[in-house]
């Protein structure tokens, strides 16, 4: 899962300065007179190896895998370290006594007691707390940090091409079958039927014929009385 590389920058920066200053101090600690068990500069024993470089180390690892993080699983780790090489500072010259049985397995703090608490406190104590806390918080930021959403690369599709006009032809015109005038028949009109003496006129009204009276006959064209 992605996360802001931003994220873990400031607790990694600082855990690699915490981390050099815990595996290089025994060796550069007595030129201003902060020294276990010697005044020499750059003195190197295999105790000092186990309890200072070491650990110094794995801080120094952490603090640049969380510069450098830019997902959860690698912040996770970082942090991890940081906190194993804090811790290993604060508990180991009490596991040291397991294998020396002397003042201490990189000798006893110098000077006064006030400067001898300073010593405890900056090579062993003090320096494996802060780092635990710094790696801690820098766990913490890392576990609750809200992931970063990343488009997933689309694979290239052919892109259609735009419909492009055609012209439309021209089409030839149908001849339209012209409709053929309808034959209506009408019915002869009173004139027509005036005209046409075979044709009776229906709307005329029927000629009335006289009966003859009871008196006289008729007899072909001479109408006479009895």
């Amino acid at each position: 899962m992605r996360i802001s590389r931003t994220t873990g920058a400031l607790s990694g920066f600082l855990l690699v300065i915490l981390g050099i200053w815990g595996a290089i101090i025994p060796f550069i600690g007595p030129s201003f007179g902060y020294a276990f068990g010697t005044h020499a500069t750059w003195y190197y024993t295999a105790d000092r190896m186990y309890l200072d470089i070491l650990p110094g180390v794995a801080v120094i690892l952490g603090g640049l895998i969380l510069l450098r993080a830019g997902d959860r699983a690698s912040g996770v780790l970082g942090s991890w370290l940081a906190i194993a090489g804090g811790a290993w500072f604060v508990v180991g010259p009490a596991v040291s006594r397991l294998w020396e049985h002397s003042l201490g397995p990189i000798g006893g703090p110098m000077f006064g007691s006030t400067r001898q608490m300073l010593e405890l406190v900056g090579y062993f104590y003090g320096l494996g707390a802060l780092i635990v806390a710094l790696g801690a918080f820098a766990l913490g930021r890392v576990v609750t940090r809200q992931t970063l959403v990343v488009d997933e690369p689309v694979a290239d599709e052919p892109v259609a091409a735009p419909p492009v006009a055609v012209a439309a032809e021209p089409v030839a015109a149908e001849p339209v079958a012209q409709a053929q005038p309808r034959q209506v028949t009408s019915e002869p009109t009173r004139d027509e039927r005036a005209d046409d003496d075979s044709i009776p006129s229906v709307d005329a009204p029927p000629q009335r014929v006289d009966e003859p009276s009871r008196g006289q006959v008729t007899t072909g064209s001479v109408t006479g009385t009895l």
